[in-house]
Formats: C-alpha cells, sequence, structure tokens
C-alpha cells in the first residue's frame, strides 16, 4: 500500500499541490501536518508511522515534507527500512529500501542538498533581517499606539481613569496598556 505525507509549514499555506500529486501517485491513505517541519512533533506524521505496515511505502512530495535536516530524514528513513517499509519522494523521484544500494546513495546525496537549500534560505533571511536593522527598521509588530497617544493615555492614567475604559477605548487588551505604561 502507498501512503502518503503532506506537510506545510504554516496554516497560510495550502496542502493541495502535494495532496493532489500523492493521489495521483496512487496513495491510497495520506496524513497530513500544517507545522514547522523544525518540530519534533507532528501529529500527521506520527499517526503515518504508526499506520504503515511491513511492505508499504510512504510517499512524500518532496524530501524537505519528511524532515528539516539530513539527520531527522535519515533517521526516519531508517527506521523505516528498518521495518520494511519503502521511502519514496515524488519531485526527487528516488525511492529508498535496503535492497537498492543506488536508492540509499540518492537519497543521502538528496538528503544533503535539502539541508544545503535550507541554510541557505536561512542565511539570506538573517542577511536581510540584519540589512534592515542597518537601515533602522527593526521589523516585528508594529506599534499600536503613536507618541501622541501614548501622552494621552499616560494622561488618564494620571487622572484615574480605569485601565480597562483605557484598553476598550483603544480597541487593546490591558496588557498592552501597561507595556506601554512600562515604556
Amino acid at each position: 500500500m502507498k501512503v502518503g505525507y503532506a506537510r506545510v509549514s504554516t496554516g497560510v499555506q495550502n496542502l493541495d499541490l502535494q495532496l493532489d500529486a500523492l493521489k495521483e501517485d496512487g496513495c491510497e491513505e495520506i496524513f497530513t501536518d500544517k507545522i514547522s517541519g523544525a518540530k519534533d512533533k507532528r501529529q500527521g506524521l506520527e499517526e503515518a508511522l504508526r499506520f504503515v505496515r511491513s511492505g508499504d511505502t510512504i510517499v512524500v512530495w518532496r524530501l524537505d515534507r519528511l524532515g528539516r535536516n539530513m539527520q531527522h530524514l535519515i533517521k526516519i528513513v531508517n527506521d523505516l527500512n528498518d521495518r520494511g517499509i519503502s521511502f519514496h519522494s515524488l519531485q526527487e523521484n528516488i525511492t529508498m529500501d535496503k535492497a537498492s544500494a543506488t536508492g540509499q546513495l540518492m537519497f543521502h546525496l538528496f538528503a544533503a542538498f535539502a539541508e544545503f537549500e535550507r541554510n541557505l534560505i536561512q542565511e539570506r533571511s538573517a542577511a536581510g533581517r540584519a540589512a534592515a536593522r542597518a537601515r533602522g527598521r527593526l521589523g516585528g509588530r508594529p506599534e499600536k499606539l503613536d507618541k501622541k497617544e501614548l501622552e494621552m493615555l499616560k494622561t488618564l492614567v494620571a487622572n484615574g481613569t480605569p485601565i480597562t475604559d483605557i484598553a476598550q477605548r483603544w480597541g487593546v487588551s490591558r496588557t498592552t496598556v501597561y507595556r506601554y505604561l512600562e515604556k
């Protein structure tokens, strides 16, 4: 039996592309996650790994959908192979099982390239954030209140206006009001 596994990193991303590819490949069962691959606990992956039996094949759209780093990916695939379960990646078009030395070699090469690509993305992102900081942009969520509103907030507190009323006036939580008062 072919068992599919699909994952996207955030709830905003869409699984449709992966699901269509897995169905087209003949996967009878498909498990999914909407969570970062860096997370240790991925419920869909855990269910898929419990579901598969000897002789089955786990199918993913791309290697990086199964694991984010090479060590984790290799551990999962080796555990599958120890249980008599094959692994297939559609985009890289490789099947990994203990019977094929070529499959093992290709798997390790593609896993290394996937990890290299991820590291390059992280380096570019860090460089972009550093360049933005150098230009005075700190990133993160924009401030709710400007300086004028902050002064008004402090005046209201000084005059004895309840924090709850102040928070409602600006449409923020009481915690936000206290955080601004600490600034």
